[in-house]
């Protein structure tokens, strides 16, 4: 039976299958697996004969059940024999994504006495003089340590510090790709607040800037404040202020699309964890017209009992009206939804239920909060967090060109005016005269991003 969920690139399996060699084995083999849910990618031939042929056939799934499926039912086939699967993702992954490589030659004792020892007691000697030069001397200038404990990690919740390993490494990748900065991964094995700040606080001096990384609300809060009294590098927690910004850039297109104006507009939140806070502080710095904030314990107002402190300052600074209902009564007659919480939460109906012109941002990966083929049915515009849906809303966008101007411009601190210009530059990237429905946020490897963000956030930033 085929699935009901999307195919991704983030389940692509390569099945090596003989078939006999006749002129219709290979369209048999490519039917079955689209009969099967799976969506065929690539076919190479690896080997043939006068009787059989031997293919590589590539393909993505929804999840490993369903990879499994397709297997079975490639092997229950006429003359079909299969002789190893392989997990594309688990291949690339093999040895880790990152490594460090040297920036100067070593090829012989002269270089060897200027990059170490006795040379580089004079830069060290200089450092120690002015410590300021450790910027313009050292990997201080473009390394980022991105830090986290392991406690929320990409919706797999608290899975440890090891297990986190492999997202730290892509996006340590991602920096080096799309921002030039050298970044690299702290994982760290503890989940206690003061060990935290305490820990980073003493590796900061090798570090231009940290990137707090999934770590769970509402401790992260309290561990970024913290930071950034402490230190006097930019501390930036990117599941929030990196969704933030882009889901800022975003909306500002969408609005365009549909002819409405943040002030205008009703915005249902559905998570008010880390990232929807950021999201629901920046459209409020923004002037948006009214935000519903909801969570697991319903929409957040302040009759509600055993607010946290950021629940409490939601409630006292959005809900105008008070909603205490369910969340798809919340959505009847608003104008946007945002989604950073769980699959499924949704139907199309629901949607139906939204204002004219409306726009839907389902961002809970890898299963949105509404299925999006049937978010199209009735919303105006679409976005999701998945790479194989128009619309991506990916932190991608954000972080890399907002270390890249922090430090370039040697700031100290990261601040909301950064993150409102990081917004306008993502979104003037597109154009206003090519946005639509299915264009509101530039491609991840459009090479003009990046550039204009560092250049908007540099520009914040007042040299002394």
């Amino acid at each position: 039976m085929p699935t009901t969920r999307l195919p991704s690139a983030g389940f692509s399996i390569t099945i090596r299958v003989s078939v006999t060699a006749d002129a219709s084995s290979i369209g048999r083999l490519t039917t079955c697996v689209g009969e099967a849910g799976a969506i065929v990618t690539a076919l190479d031939v690896v080997d043939s004969d006068h009787v059989r042929v031997t293919v590589d056939l590539t393909c993505d799934t929804a999840d490993s059940t369903h990879a499994d499926q397709v297997v079975k039912a490639l092997e229950v086939l006429p003359g079909v024999t299969v002789h190893k699967v392989s997990d594309r993702t688990f291949l690339l992954h093999l040895g880790g994504k990152i490594e460090v490589t040297p920036k100067v030659a070593l090829r012989n004792r002269d270089e060897l006495s200027r990059a170490y020892t006795p040379g580089v007691a004079r830069v060290c000697l200089a450092i120690a003089e002015n410590p300021e030069d450790a910027r313009r001397l050292t990997i201080k200038r473009n390394t980022v340590a991105v830090v986290t404990d392991g406690t929320a990690v990409l919706g797999l919740g608290n899975i440890g510090p090891a297990a986190s390993l492999p997202v730290m490494e892509g996006k340590a990748a991602l920096f080096k790709r799309f921002g030039g900065v050298d970044a690299w991964p702290v994982v760290l094995d503890t989940q206690d607040t003061d060990e935290i700040v305490r820990i980073v606080q003493a590796i900061a001096p090798a570090y231009g800037g940290i990137n707090l990384e999934d770590i769970a609300a509402p401790r992260c809060f309290e561990i970024e404040a913290r930071l950034r009294e402490l230190l006097d590098i930019p501390v930036f927690h990117d599941d929030q202020h990196g969704t933030a910004i882009c889901v800022l850039a975003a909306l500002t297109n969408a609005l365009r699309v549909v002819g409405k104006r943040l002030e205008d507009v009703r915005v249902v939140v559905s998570g008010a964890g880390a990232a929807g806070t950021a999201i629901m502080k920046l459209l409020l710095r923004q002037g948006v017209g009214d935000i519903i904030a909801y969570d697991r314990k319903g929409a957040l107002h302040l009759d509600m009992p055993d607010l946290s402190p950021s629940w409490r300052w939601l409630a006292e600074n959005t809900n105008k009206n008070g909603y205490a209902g369910d969340l798809p009564g919340a959505m009847r007659g608003a104008d946007v939804f945002i989604g950073v919480s769980a699959p499924n939460l949704l139907t199309g109906d629901d949607i139906a239920a939204m204002a004219p012109g409306a726009i839907v941002f389902a961002l809970a990966n890898p299963d949105p909060e509404v299925d999006p083929r049937e978010a199209r049915k009735h919303a105006a515009v679409v976005a999701t967090g998945r790479s194989d849906q128009p619309n991506q809303i990916n932190n991608v966008l954000a972080f890399p060109g907002v270390f890249r101007g922090m430090l370039d411009a040697h700031a100290t601190e990261f601040t909301e005016e950064m993150a409102l210009a990081a917004a306008r530059a993502i979104a003037d990237v597109v154009g206003e005269e090519k946005i639509n429905p299915t264009v509101i946020v530039p491609s991840v490897f459009d090479s003009r991003v990046a550039p204009a963000v560092a250049a908007a956030v540099a520009a914040t930033v007042t040299r002394p």
